[in-house]
Formats: structure tokens, sequence, C-alpha cells
């Protein structure tokens, strides 16, 4: 009874794809965190790989998977460009600790 009282207000937000932004963040943190725990081991290329296939593979997963979710493909752009961006981080900060060795 009580609930029906209470109005919620509704905000028209017009931020368009702000999933997206949210699915490069998710994995630019998940590649750099993998590539600084794999630092010493020299293995970029394959964290890199599997970053984007993890990506690849939740986003068809999804899609196949649960009859209530959707995979998308700009989903899987998104996070192959955190990955990448998480890759360029990571290659300007190695970069710089060696410069300063």
């Amino acid at each position: 009874m009580i609930l029906s009282l209470i109005k919620v207000p509704v905000y028209n937000v017009g931020v368009t794809h702000l999933d997206k932004w949210q699915h490069c963040f998710a994995y630019f943190v998940l590649s750099l965190s993998w590539l600084i725990a794999f630092y010493k081991k020299k293995k970029k290329l394959l964290v890199v790989a599997c970053c984007i296939l993890l990506g690849v593979i939740i986003e068809i997963s999804q899609s196949t998977l649960t009859p209530y979710r959707t995979g998308d493909y700009y989903d899987v752009i998104a996070n192959s460009l955190g990955v990448l961006l998480g890759l360029l981080v990571f290659n300007m900060l190695s970069k710089k600790i060696e410069v300063k060795k």
C-alpha cells in the first residue's frame, strides 16, 4: 500500500551507448591487470588474445545459453577496444619503467 503512494521520478538521460563504455573500461582493467601480472613472463600477445577471446565467448554464451540475455557484436568491439587500450597503456608504462632503470 505504502509503495503505491511513492512516486519515483523518471529521468531522461541523453547518454547513448553507456554500456559500451562500461564494457570498454572493464576489459581495459582486465587486460591491464593481466599484462602487469605477466610482465616478467613476456606473454603480451597471449594475454591480449585470451582477453579478446573471453569477450567473444561471453557474448556468444549470452545469446545461445540464456533465454533472457542477448549477445551483441558491438559489445565484442567495445571489449576488444578496451583490451587494445590496456595494451597501449601497458606499453607506455613499461617503456617509462625501462627508461628509469
